[in-house]
């Protein structure tokens, strides 16, 4: 009896088993296969940090617009990148590189035409940055805004995707599918490249590609990684950040100089 009760309690353990994956993308416009320079990036990296099939670059519209849920979504993202998923039973995090909200201000002004009394200059404009865009420019970057830096469509891309398969708010700049199978952040490659944790990260992976997106994508796939497996590594919204702003996730070493 004891050989068959192991047996079914192996068999339990495999049923159970949950598969965690980090996926990156780099967002391309909604027309992005006219432009050769900047398109769709997408890595997939395993627990291990290793690469799931090879990294894609392309134009993700049509594969948006043909999923209908997020489990289809991530299926299609496996199947660009020459991979499939086994089972049903997996955790993805999806790191998004585009602003996935507009400032609270600018939202009232084109909802509700309220106007601020004072608008800031360029990078205190309540109206071009979010919150946690501003407290970016006090820490010595320079985050592009959706507005004035022509990145328009690649935020309501991503937006479009957070809709459509993400749409549950887990706290300010998490969100979720209804199955939980998904959880999606934002991340800004250009503000991590100065992280030694993500140098660290990022050497261990064999990229098959240099292109720019490409890289800008493994970036996003391993702030995915350290968001999922250690996300004390990054710097997190306080309360005052407004939840529908959503937020930057980004390495806390990122700004040591």
């Amino acid at each position: 009896m004891k050989p068959s009760k192991t047996r079914e309690q192996s068999s339990m353990n495999t049923s159970r088993q949950v598969d965690a994956y980090s996926i990156g993308w780099d967002v391309g416009g909604w027309n992005c296969d006219r432009n050769a320079k900047s398109r769709d990036a997408i890595v997939i990296l395993n627990e291990n940090l290793g690469i799931v099939g090879m990294p894609w670059r392309g134009n993700l519209r049509e594969t948006i617009n043909k999923s209908s849920t997020s489990q289809d979504w991530v299926s299609q993202l496996f199947g660009l990148c020459k991979s499939s998923l086994t089972h049903n039973n997996f955790e993805v995090t999806l790191a998004i590189d585009t602003p996935l909200g507009f400032s609270t201000e600018f939202q009232s002004l084109i909802t509700s035409r309220m106007a601020q009394s004072i608008v800031g200059r360029s990078d205190t404009n309540q109206y071009l940055y979010r919150r946690a865009e501003r407290l970016l420019f006090e820490r010595h970057k320079k985050p592009l805004s959706a507005i004035k830096d022509m990145i328009g469509s690649q935020a309501t891309k991503g937006m479009h995707v957070l809709a459509k398969f993400a749409r549950n708010v887990q706290s300010c700049g998490v969100w979720s599918d209804s199955g939980r199978n998904l959880i999606a952040i934002e991340a800004y490659p250009a503000s991590c490249k100065e992280s030694r944790l993500i140098k660290a990260l990022l050497n261990g992976i064999k990229l098959p590609a240099t292109n720019e997106d490409i890289r800008d994508a493994a970036i996003c796939a391993v702030v995915a990684h350290i968001f999922r497996t250690n996300r004390g590594k990054l710097w997190s919204p306080s309360n005052e950040i407004p939840t529908n702003e959503g937020w930057i996730w980004l390495p806390k070493d990122a700004f040591a100089t």
